[in-house]
């Protein structure tokens, strides 16, 4: 359904992303922040799912200042080993400027929403807080929550994290609440990467049909 195509930068980077077109007018546009194995296969149909709703989606590769054109449908340990490495050399600031690429690329279908799963998940807070030109966010058990608790949103934010994900403690989810009490924060009785289709030692369809839906809604209301 969608294509392969290239984003540029504010600072002249080049960047592989995905882009999938709604049939008609769009309702607006997503930008869907990949997991930590890049723009794989199950990142790529959530484009595709975001089309199929109407919207004009687009998921840059945010790791491609580390390694270029990376993506992996292995998610043994070995490869999160290779992945860890990889963060070691991962900027917060530059991979800021590849997501207001994507804002600006989703933003030929309207108001934009923001959507990322762990890694990002992390990203949308970070680019909830930054603005950049979108206008909602809608977080996926975003990891290492102390790293942007204090980050404060300038735009609608809500978040999604698994009660039973042993990577993001619950007080650390509870802490998160009691800072930001005026952003929705729903806790599902799931593990980490629920809403990862190809993974089925993750997968949580109830959960993750709750999870969308909302965020589904929730971009309604502000993507309107």
């Amino acid at each position: 359904m969608g294509e392969r195509i290239t984003l540029t930068a504010e600072d002249g980077f080049t960047l592989n992303a995905y882009r999938a077109r709604p049939e008609g007018q769009p309702k607006g546009g997503v930008v869907v922040i990949q997991e930590v194995w890049g723009l794989n296969n199950w990142i790529r149909s959530v484009v595709d799912r975001w089309a199929r709703h109407g919207y004009l989606a687009v998921a840059p590769a945010m790791f491609d200042r580390v390694e270029f054109g990376y993506e992996s449908e292995d998610y043994g340990p070995e490869q999160f080993k290779v992945i860890g490495e990889m963060l070691k050399r991962f900027s917060h600031d530059t991979a800021l400027l590849d997501v207001k690429a994507a804002v600006a690329a989703a933003a030929e279908g309207g108001k934009v929403g923001i959507t990322g799963y762990c890694f990002g998940g992390a990203v949308s807070w970070r680019a909830a807080h930054h603005g950049l030109g979108l206008s909602a966010a809608s977080g996926y058990y975003g990891g290492g929550v102390p790293n942007y608790m204090e980050l404060e949103p300038s735009i609608p934010l809500e978040m999604h994290f698994g009660g039973q994900d042993t990577g993001i403690p619950l007080e650390q989810i509870e802490a998160l609440k009691a800072r930001h009490p005026d952003v929705p924060i729903h806790v599902y009785p799931a593990g980490h990467g629920f809403c990862n289709s190809d993974r089925s030692d993750k997968f949580d369809e109830a959960a993750c049909t709750k999870a969308s839906a909302r965020t589904l809604e929730f971009f309604r209301k502000h993507l309107a």
